[in-house]
């Protein structure tokens, strides 16, 4: 009797991580004109995935609006410290009096849905060689400012990829490691800037694109509509002083 062979093919899973080219956004604090117009420029580029370093929410006028944009676009989001306040307003306790006033009314705007999100974010993550946090990867939940050098050298010491990204200061810039270290690689700290609130006295939106082959970086800045927002803060009763500044990049 002929018994046919049967060949079974397993397909093996290979460990091979493709190359990736990365849109990097954060802090849009609820700028809907900012990111719609941030997300429209990255549709034009080659790029195949969009992160978000936190601050979703805080300070501007379209809290669900964004984060609805963010959870549509974005494969990960990072949690940063306004997205904390707005679902925990306890957290307002250490912001000054504009951050705080923006965070209480942002949390009577948000809809279940997005609460549910912001107050289930991570607050580290991971691409290919970068890590991913808000404020630094030193504490990343103690929202440390990486400002300076010495700011950087404490921090270079808590990832071991060649680069981490970071916002939560609005100032795009970049700080790499001393040579004289400790690491086995030279690393780079990059603040990909905001979205939302540039305060680098550019009022244009700043964010970035990373490439996890090369390592190449390109900073991007665009101008949007800024006098649509400034008017929704003033009739939503936002701060004056929170639009106004959106102006002149501070």
């Amino acid at each position: 009797m002929f018994f046919p062979i049967i060949v079974v093919f397993v397909k093996k899973k290979l460990n091979i991580v493709m190359p990736m080219r990365y849109a990097i956004i954060s802090d849009i604090h609820s700028n809907l004109e900012a990111l719609q117009t941030a997300l429209d420029h990255i549709g034009t580029r080659d790029v195949d995935e969009i992160v978000c370093l936190g601050d979703v929410v805080g300070y501007g006028p379209n809290p669900n609006e964004c984060i609805e944009l963010v959870m549509m676009h974005c494969s990960q989001t990072i949690k940063g410290n306004h997205d904390q306040a707005a679902v925990d307003l306890m957290q307002t306790v250490y912001m000054n009096r504009l951050a705080r006033e923006a965070a209480m009314w942002t949390n009577k705007q948000l809809i279940p849905g997005a609460k549910d999100f912001l107050a289930h974010l991570p607050s580290k993550a991971s691409i290919e060689n970068a890590v991913l946090v808000h404020a630094s990867p030193f504490e990343p939940e103690e929202w440390h400012y990486i400002m300076t050098g010495l700011d950087a050298d404490l921090a270079f010491d808590h990832f071991d990829t060649p680069v981490c990204f970071i916002g939560h200061t609005h100032r795009a810039g970049h700080f790499v490691s001393r040579t004289n270290g400790n690491h086995d690689i030279e690393k780079r700290i990059i603040n990909v800037g905001s979205i939302g609130q540039p305060r680098d006295k550019d009022p244009k939106l700043s964010f970035g694109i990373f490439d996890t082959d090369t390592l190449a970086y390109e900073n991007v800045r665009i101008s949007y509509p800024i006098q649509k927002t400034v008017d929704k803060m003033h009739t939503a009763g936002l701060p004056s002083e929170l639009a106004e500044r959106l102006f002149y990049g501070l």
